[in-house]
């Protein structure tokens, strides 16, 4: 027996109605720790959209930074109180447990002019908690006044003028909660990929005055065992500022953030035995004369990872360049190709010698 359509309306709406009331009588569902509105945290002060961090939350940034389809960062990290980070010169900072850092997308209006205001679109939080580490993303509403618990991922049409005053737009990509785990999984488990030392080691123009990041932390007791003599400290360049290293240097670090969370052996890539890290120190390892564990589509019918000297036949160019699903990496968190970093690569695979790396 078929219902008239006016009920089965009915019904439909009711069953909405139902959860969404739902949700939001039954703040208990949420895990511990977790809120639905970013503000319950109570990391900002004064309108959220300015995002002025109140005492206790850091703001910090890295010397290279992955690449968000041109998406603008602005990172805080806010220790359990009385807790610190210690040192270390190899691995992303070990922090305590209670620890959160705060991430939040945006673009700006017209890059030449930030008074021209900005479009923040998500804020990714990760909480170290006793069971580990938690991704719990948040969406800012048109209003700009707060951001929504969201955990299913979502889409937005954006525009914005960019650096030269150009107009450019993009369907921007909010993964859902489990895609973090494409990214953040290192031994089965979720750990940040950014605030290891050496990008950290840069200086920021906090409210009192620019000052480098670590020395702040240290002032602040957020961390212990910071070397005096800074020849042990690493610091990573920055990708497109060649007065901060070679462009061997830059190329690796940009791989290193890029890359090397799935591309290490205990990565969400490690069967591909291709190893992006800065640690890695056997060219074969990270690409040189390396043919693919798998000859798929993402090959497209080249040999080698990276041939010395020959870009356009390195199957790490094919793929850096490519907005193809099947072929582009890194697989998420990018729908276009990021054009300046692709030529950096492209000038460092073009500058080796092939008598440099033979073939093994």
């Amino acid at each position: 027996m078929k219902l008239p359509k006016a009920l089965l309306r009915m019904m439909a709406l009711s069953a909405v109605l139902i959860l969404i009331v739902g949700f939001a009588e039954k703040p208990q569902d949420l895990p511990e720790g977790v809120h639905m509105k970013l503000s319950d945290y109570g990391f900002f002060q004064g309108e959220m959209a300015q995002l002025d961090p109140v005492n206790g939350v850091v703001p910090y940034d890295l010397n290279t930074p992955l690449f968000s389809d041109y998406a603008w960062k602005q990172r805080f990290v806010k220790l359990p109180e009385g807790a610190s980070v210690d040192f270390n010169d190899h691995e992303v900072l070990d922090f305590p447990v209670g620890t959160v850092l705060i991430k939040t997308f945006y673009y700006p209006h017209d890059e030449r002019n930030p008074e021209k205001g900005r479009q923040l679109l998500e804020t990714r939080l990760l909480i170290h908690q006793e069971a580990g580490w938690r991704a719990v993303p948040y969406h800012w509403n048109d209003d700009q006044t707060e951001a929504y618990l969201e955990v299913a991922g979502g889409r937005k049409q954006i525009s914005w003028k960019d650096s030269k005053g150009k107009k450019q737009k993009l369907e921007y990509v909010m993964p859902n909660q489990n895609q973090c785990k494409g990214c953040h999984s290192f031994k089965g488990a979720m750990r940040p990929i950014g605030p290891s030392a050496r990008q950290l080691n840069g200086e920021y123009a906090f409210a009192h005055g620019t000052q480098n990041q670590l020395e702040h932390w240290k002032a602040q007791n957020m961390m212990t065992n910071l070397p005096e003599d800074w020849s042990k400290v690493p610091k990573a360049p920055v990708w497109d500022d060649p007065s901060t290293g070679s462009i061997d240097e830059r190329a690796r670090i940009w791989l290193d953030i890029n890359c090397a969370h799935c591309h290490n052996e205990h990565g969400p890539a490690s069967t591909s035995g291709l190893f992006l890290d800065i640690h890695q120190d056997d060219p074969y390892i990270w690409g040189i004369h390396k043919s693919p564990v798998a000859a798929g589509r993402g090959s497209g019918g080249l040999l080698y990872d990276i041939i010395p000297g020959d870009p356009n036949s390195s199957i790490l160019m094919l793929r850096i360049e490519s907005e193809d699903p099947g072929v582009m990496m890194p697989e998420v968190g990018r729908k276009v190709v990021h054009k300046e970093s692709a030529e950096l690569i492209n000038d460092w695979i073009q500058q080796m010698d092939p008598k440099d790396y033979p073939r093994p």
